[in-house]
């Protein structure tokens, strides 16, 4: 099928799915959480449901190439510690996707992503005033791992959201730039890749949405390498300011839709 006409996509249409793929490899690669602008442009341009399946593979892509720029600057103790929270959480979104219909998906996307922003703000404001991390091995250590775990897995496997929830657990464990974009990248690579037996299941996933995939993940590598340029240079402040406010517009288009 003409990807241009699948679900009926306007050449404005494609042009902001487009855009929005870019950002997903600039998010990859500099801005952790800039593609929940992403996630609010294909749930407005697509059917809420689909638009998580097509999301998909255009985020694994991004991930990719996060790895080949980042992969020496993994902690893998850290994402063996996150890993069977995240499972439990993935599994919970499954569950939730079987019963919910596409309205209810549409104002949970929209809800979570107006929470995201409030995350967001909350992370950045508490960054301000550094506190001590949890040390890995105490109780209060695991608790958190364990808590951000579940509700990254769930955020991501219901809306692809996943990213504010993990930049928070990371930045707040102490990791620089460079180990937090390493770590990330991996982290959503694997956990990513894991959905996708879970969307396909659903019907989320399929010829015709990867179809649109393909044309799509064209955009993700200039975004990642504009990205990886960016990444010392950009104004990371009004950056997320500016993320932050595009991503509570798409949140409330979403619920008032």
């Amino acid at each position: 099928m003409n990807t241009m006409t699948l679900w009926h996509i306007s050449g404005w249409g494609f042009a902001a799915l487009a855009f929005a793929a870019l950002l997903v490899g600039f998010s990859k690669t500099a801005v952790s959480g800039a593609n929940t602008v992403s996630l609010a442009i294909f749930a407005a341009v697509l059917p809420a449901r689909a638009s998580t399946g097509v999301l998909l593979p255009v985020l694994i892509a991004g991930d990719v190439l996060a790895v080949l720029t980042y992969r020496r600057h993994a902690h893998w103790p850290t994402l063996w510690r996150l890993f069977p929270a995240v499972a439990v959480g993935v599994v919970a979104g499954t569950l939730f996707l079987v019963w919910a219909d596409d309205g209810i998906v549409r104002t949970s996307i929209g809800a979570i992503l107006l929470l995201m922003a409030g995350v967001t703000v909350w992370r950045r404001r508490t960054a301000e005033t550094p506190q001590e991390p949890d040390a890995v091995g105490t109780r209060a250590g695991r608790m958190k791992a364990r808590s951000y775990g579940v509700l990254g897995g769930f955020t991501t496997m219901v809306a692809n959201a996943g990213g504010p929830v993990m930049s928070m657990y990371l930045l707040s464990a102490g990791f620089r730039k460079l180990g937090f974009l390493g770590t990330s990248a991996f982290f959503f690579l694997i956990v990513n890749v894991s959905k996708v037996p879970f969307s396909a299941g659903l019907g989320l996933i399929d010829g015709r949405s990867l179809l649109l995939d393909a044309a799509l993940a064209v955009f993700v590598v200039p975004g990642a390498l504009f990205g990886k340029w960016a990444v010392n240079r950009i104004n990371q402040r009004l950056f997320e300011q500016l993320v932050i406010a595009a991503t509570v517009v798409g949140g409330l288009q979403l619920l008032l839709r």
